[in-house]
């Protein structure tokens, strides 16, 4: 997992209410295992028309929002299906930061396992930094994980909350099989007493 310090980006508006992961990924694109190369179908309703040209009036098919590492969204995003192929699209399609005003809990936790941050902040602060992402390639935001702030096109900066646990894994760039490899002493130290003695408990991995 990719190491999390700061995103400086032009942010995409999508205040859109209940995005939910079909919106986000149709399942027609969950046959794959793979984490790479969902980016392309990244809300794949919205941004192709049925002939499978790009809608122009989408937002992330704007020239100012096509490498936007940020997306400023509305409430309950997130929502439907527990498919964690919606993080891998987002992770895919290059989006490092969602913010919004909540998110549903499985997608919470799907999308820290795989290195995107999202920040719960109040409608009101979200619908300021909504007006920011609107003006396009003239302001940028820039989001400080170890700060934890979010600073402003006019410099000004919103604090926000994140659990101490996600924050850390986000810095170091641990998924939980990272952390998990982190401990292969202690783990590799306690098998080896443990098929000391209790040797028929491993009769069958030998």
């Amino acid at each position: 997992m990719d190491k999390f310090t700061t995103v400086t980006s032009v942010a995409a508006p999508l205040p859109t209410i209940n995005v939910d992961t079909d919106m986000i990924i149709p399942a027609r694109f969950l046959k794959t295992i793979q984490r790479k190369g969902l980016g392309k179908n990244l809300f794949d309703a919205q941004r192709y028309k049925p002939d499978g040209s790009e809608n122009p009036d989408f937002v992330l098919n704007k020239p100012a929002y096509r490498q936007s590492q940020i997306l400023v969204a509305g409430p309950n995003f997130g929502c439907g299906s527990s498919r964690e192929h919606a993080p891998w699209a987002l992770k895919d399609f290059g989006i490092r930061v969602v913010i919004a005003p909540s998110f549903a809990d499985i997608f919470y936790g799907n999308s820290f396992k795989n290195g995107i941050l999202l920040i719960t902040l109040p409608q009101e602060i979200c619908d300021q930094l909504m007006d920011d992402a609107k003006k396009g390639a003239n302001a940028r935001l820039t989001v400080d994980l170890e700060a934890q702030t979010i600073t402003r096109p006019d410099g000004s900066t919103v604090k926000f909350e994140i659990d101490k646990f996600r924050k850390q894994a986000l810095i170091d760039g641990l998924d939980e099989i990272g952390l998990t490899e982190q401990k292969h002493k202690t783990i590799d130290s306690f098998e080896a007493k443990n098929r000391a003695s209790q040797p028929w408990l491993w009769a069958q991995a030998r």
